[in-house]
């Protein structure tokens, strides 16, 4: 269980690396949840598999680096950007040399932190950020010097904040992220997939047994979907063989999802249908029904676990993040 944990969380990691790169946010909320649940399974995180939690951590907190409604602490003051700096930090302690493209992703992260209040007009919060996110080393002090500046001036349009802007950011970690997967490739669980497919006659029908049309400029393309499809499979036989197990709640909930992605992401679902599922869920209106159940859920669970509440409610279509919305909204109405 624990390898096939490690397989499962290692491309969760991948799948949210290629949808943060792609900027397909309906993929990428998709692969955070089963990130997220995969994640909240470790009782400790092993050492192989820190720089791979740190990550999907990061990008789950950069995505979210605009919202300051969002919050991923339990101090409310810690925005989304200052949350993902911790992880920034954790992340660069994993690596054994550190490049310029480090540094600058570091310092990014801070003058954002402090553009993203500027930006919604809380200069006085962006004054308080600014003290805890810089200490009296003289390293820092030439970028805590103009950072304080730009705060007094009550202009978030300054050449600083749009030179080191919120785009150029998302730029470095998508460079960051090539590093990061051309580091850690690993070919075992294609390998293992391809094997578990053929033995069990699954390549025709999954592969073959489809009129594709393919030229010279879709290869490439047609091959990343056949691996994902594949190695799909394989975790959803791996978890199948599981089942006698005592799975926690969030191996059920990720044994849940492989199950939907599968049914979704094969190459005839891709072929047809195209980008349509980056389009998102449609939203639906929340039932009286599905409200009890969610406040049955948080007295019995805890405000935060949602994965836990999602698997033991009956909800309609719902994923974690959206039960997580709806209670802010039934406690802004009540």
């Amino acid at each position: 269980e624990a390898v096939a944990a490690d397989w499962m969380l290692e491309f969760a990691c991948c799948c949210l690396c290629r949808h943060f790169g792609e900027e397909c946010p309906a993929e990428f909320r998709r692969w955070r949840d089963v990130a997220q649940a995969l994640i909240n399974g470790l009782s400790k995180i092993p050492t192989h598999q820190k720089k791979t939690v740190y990550l999907c951590q990061l990008l789950i907190r950069i995505a979210k680096g605009k919202n300051l409604e969002c919050h991923f602490e339990n101090d409310q003051r810690i925005s989304p950007l200052e949350s993902a700096l911790s992880f920034w930090t954790l992340l660069e302690r994993e690596e054994i040399k550190l490049v310029k493209l480090h540094e600058d992703i570091r310092r990014l992260i801070q003058i954002q932190i402090v553009a993203v209040h500027m930006e919604n007009g809380y200069f006085k919060e962006a004054a308080e950020v600014l003290e805890r996110l810089f200490t009296d080393s003289e390293s820092d002090k030439p970028l805590r010097v103009k950072l304080a500046t730009v705060v007094k001036s009550k202009d978030p349009y300054v050449p600083l904040l749009q030179s080191f802007s919120y785009n150029l950011l998302i730029s470095k970690i998508k460079s960051y992220i090539e590093l990061f997967v051309k580091e850690n490739e690993s070919n075992f669980l294609i390998q293992a997939a391809t094997k578990q497919v053929e033995s069990k006659g699954l390549g025709a029908t999954a592969l073959q047994n489809k009129t594709v049309n393919v030229n010279e400029n879709d290869k490439r393309n047609l091959e990343t979907k056949r691996r994902f499809v594949l190695s799909i499979i394989l975790l959803r036989d791996m978890l199948r063989q599981m089942q006698n197990c005592c799975l926690n709640v969030e191996s059920s909930l990720v044994w849940m999802y492989i199950n939907c992605v599968l049914g979704l992401n094969s190459l005839q679902n891709v072929e047809k249908h195209g980008d349509a599922s980056a389009c998102g869920r449609r939203r639906q209106r929340w039932t009286y029904k599905e409200d009890l159940e969610l406040k049955s859920g948080i007295r019995e669970f805890g405000v935060g676990n949602w994965a836990k509440i999602l698997v033991h409610g009956d909800f309609n279509n719902r994923t974690s993040v959206m039960l997580k919305d709806r209670w802010r909204t039934l406690c802004r109405i009540e």
